[in-house]
């Protein structure tokens, strides 16, 4: 057992001073407000938050950051840019950029992740001897930097709508909706992985396979891009009369257990088609921004009956205390008005959202029973220094996260991973990754 005390946490009943955390078998045993620390304790700095939630990742886009913006364009001349880099990845390069990828995350108070993998077979479509050694390398990438990872092992079948597979999209395809059901059923869950599941988006997957893909998925997570941009919209219409949103669910693919990546731009039926099922709406602002997505509408969503969480996705940023900010931003600008979604709702998106998306309804909350994650907040930073603890969402940033608590192991102490210098990490292995387009 091990214990950790906090002048400040962020419990399921708001803040709370003189905090103690005895932690057992990588849950939290106790979680006592109003006591002193004891001999041995291990003090935490600042305001203790739960772990946060990355619900949506592309660890190989790491290696984009800062190398796409020289010419303009739009999501479709960055695609081209992404699917190069794919085309280089090996399993060991793809080993040593998503552990640094992940010590990133990890090191931003990121003690869970939601990996949207879709990066299955060798260049060309050939397939591995094992025909999941790219997810295997996340699997160990996850477990070295010391977080939990959702396998969301996607479903890439077409090019587009009525396109077939081509270039690059020849690593990310199986055979059919079968195929990729039995090469999942092969990987096997542990303490550090999650098996789900992910229908790349409409565009990607016949129409006929969509059903299918939802039924093999039951009873795991199941995520989707949805309207991430207009063009899919046009293309869906045109194709079946009916927007991306309609066809998933008459395929059955919306509900709880689902999550909807992006969900930009839906018209009113679509907001109420997520919110009457109960379905996820994962936000990613920094890569709407990036990308020049638009601006999803978050609050319609969450009032409908969506349950909300964010995400990095392409990793222009690893900072999810923005990318929750960032949800509150894009609804001031879009409805001229401040204050739409409160701190503590956006705690409970970057926390408990995030972790439900992942299919752990237990994590996300300082309580007794849940995996013992924690994150330390500096409220002595120059971004922090002066804040209302209740309002540190709205000021704080990666580089105020101090310690970091995964299954009550410290991963992170003084702003430093156990894993050593991580920028020098993601320097080497994006190195090597680009090395193959030379």
């Amino acid at each position: 057992m091990s214990a950790y005390w906090a002048a400040r946490a962020w419990l399921p009943e708001g803040l709370a001073d003189d905090v103690r955390f005895v932690v057992d078998q990588g849950r939290f045993a106790t979680v006592t407000a109003g006591t002193p620390a004891e001999p041995g304790d291990h003090r935490l700095p600042g305001v203790v938050l739960p772990g946060f939630a990355n619900a949506h990742s592309h660890a190989f886009h790491r290696a984009l950051r800062g190398r796409t913006h020289g010419g303009g364009g739009s999501f479709w001349t960055w695609r081209e840019q992404m699917y190069a880099l794919a085309d280089t990845l090996t399993p060991d390069a793809y080993l040593d950029l998503a552990r640094a990828t992940y010590a990133e995350m990890v090191l931003a108070g990121v003690t869970a992740v939601g990996e949207f993998h879709y990066l299955h077979h060798a260049p060309g479509g050939a397939r591995y001897d094992d025909p999941n050694v790219m997810a295997e390398a996340l699997r160990q990438a996850a477990r070295d930097a010391g977080l939990r990872v959702t396998l969301l092992d996607t479903a890439y079948l077409a090019g587009g709508i009525g396109t077939p597979l081509q270039g690059a999209q020849l690593r990310f395809g199986d055979a059919d909706a079968d195929a990729w059901a039995a090469r999942v059923a092969a990987i096997r869950p542990d303490d550090t992985l999650t098996v789900g599941a992910a229908i790349h988006s409409v565009r990607a997957v016949p129409l006929d396979d969509l059903a299918r893909i939802a039924a093999a998925a039951a009873g795991r997570p199941l995520h989707v891009h949805l309207s991430e941009q207009r063009l899919e919209n046009e293309q869906a219409l045109a194709a079946f009369g009916a927007t991306p949103t309609r066809l998933l669910a008459d395929a059955g693919a919306l509900g709880p257990a689902t999550t909807a990546v992006h969900a930009v731009h839906l018209d009113p039926d679509d907001v109420a088609a997520l919110g009457s099922t109960r379905t996820g709406v994962c936000l990613c602002p920094s890569t709407e921004q990036d990308l020049g997505d638009g601006m999803a509408p978050g609050a319609a969503m969450r009032a409908a009956g969506a349950r909300l969480s964010v995400g990095s996705d392409q990793h222009v940023r690893t900072d999810l205390l923005a990318e929750a900010r960032s949800v509150e931003l894009h609804e001031r600008l879009a409805g001229e008005t401040r204050g739409v979604l409160t701190p503590a709702e956006l705690v409970e998106l970057l926390t408990r959202g995030g972790r439900a998306s992942l299919g752990d309804p237990t994590g996300g909350r300082l309580a007794p029973g849940g995996p013992a994650d924690l994150v330390a907040v500096r409220t002595d930073t120059p971004r922090t220094a002066g804040a209302d603890p209740a309002q540190l969402v709205m000021v704080a940033g990666s580089a105020d996260v101090d310690t970091v608590v995964v299954d009550g192991v410290l991963r992170v102490e003084g702003g430093r991973h156990v894993l050593g210098d991580v920028g020098a990490m993601l320097g080497r292995a994006i190195d090597a990754a680009w090395e193959g387009t030379r």
